[in-house]
């Protein structure tokens, strides 16, 4: 059974107990993240005016696009690593081929 870990944060003025199996360094990283999504959210004109429901989905709404951004980022990253080990295994096999008919040209050669 894994050890959870507890650490304060301070996300957006308040602070917040977290627990968790991921280490304080990790909880405090994710809270600095979002930290930043929100003064972000908050520089832009007007946003403060609106309500806190808005305010709030709106942050939400922005960590979901970051996060599905990253999906599609890793997907396509992972598509073209498997093109590219294709490629590798294509190339070795073409390697192969070449160094056996070099051998055999060797060998009719003496």
């Amino acid at each position: 059974m894994s050890d959870k870990n507890y650490t304060q944060v301070l996300i957006d003025g308040n602070i917040y107990t977290l627990g968790g199996a991921e280490d304080q360094e990790y909880m405090q990283k994710v809270a600095s993240y979002i930290n930043e999504k929100i003064s972000g959210l908050k520089a832009q004109p007007g946003f403060t005016r609106q309500n806190k429901d808005y305010q709030e989905v709106m942050i939400y709404l922005n960590l979901a696009d970051d996060y599905f951004k990253a999906v599609q980022e890793a997907r396509r990253l992972k598509d073209k690593n498997e093109d590219l080990e294709k490629e590798v295994y294509s190339l070795k096999h073409e390697l192969i081929g070449v160094q056996m008919k070099l051998d055999a040209a060797r060998e009719e050669s003496k």
